[in-house]
């Protein structure tokens, strides 16, 4: 990747994404990781997309901090975004630094919005990084 840190090429590559994968993004600042962002734009080979993008999208990174209002509220906009199989990568700051989430409050508003954190992903960076999916639900066989 050329124009990205060795580093944020590698979390981005973490991510699961590939050429092709049409990502959006929610909770843009100026704090968000830029070196990240450049480098999952060169993996997916085209741009984040914004919340008002009509395209169905295979993922979603939601920039996530505690002053940003009700996170469940945010997953389920993300959630309508997705394609059956898609998933929310939520970067929140890591403790100590401004904007931290307790994860108390991640944990409940991932269950209250249907969703389940399946994995964690070291960013290296400030922000720590959690793929979010929809939660597997049991079906009762007639």
């Amino acid at each position: 990747m050329s124009g990205v840190s060795g580093q944020a090429a590698t979390v981005a590559s973490r991510l699961g994404l590939s050429a092709g994968d049409v990502v959006g993004e929610i909770g843009y600042d100026d704090d968000v990781d830029h070196d990240l962002r450049s480098a999952i734009e060169e993996l997916i080979q085209g741009d984040l997309l914004d919340e008002d993008a009509d395209d169905v999208l295979d993922a979603v990174i939601l920039w996530w901090r505690d002053s940003d209002g009700d996170l469940t509220d945010a997953l389920v906009d993300a959630i309508t975004l997705l394609a059956d199989d898609g998933v929310i990568w939520l970067l929140t700051p890591k403790t100590g630094t401004e904007g931290y989430v307790e994860p108390s409050d991640i944990a409940e508003a991932t269950r209250t919005a249907g969703l389940a954190q399946t994995t964690t992903v070291p960013s290296g960076g400030p922000w720590m990084i959690g793929k979010l999916a929809r939660a597997k639900q049991g079906r009762i066989r007639r």
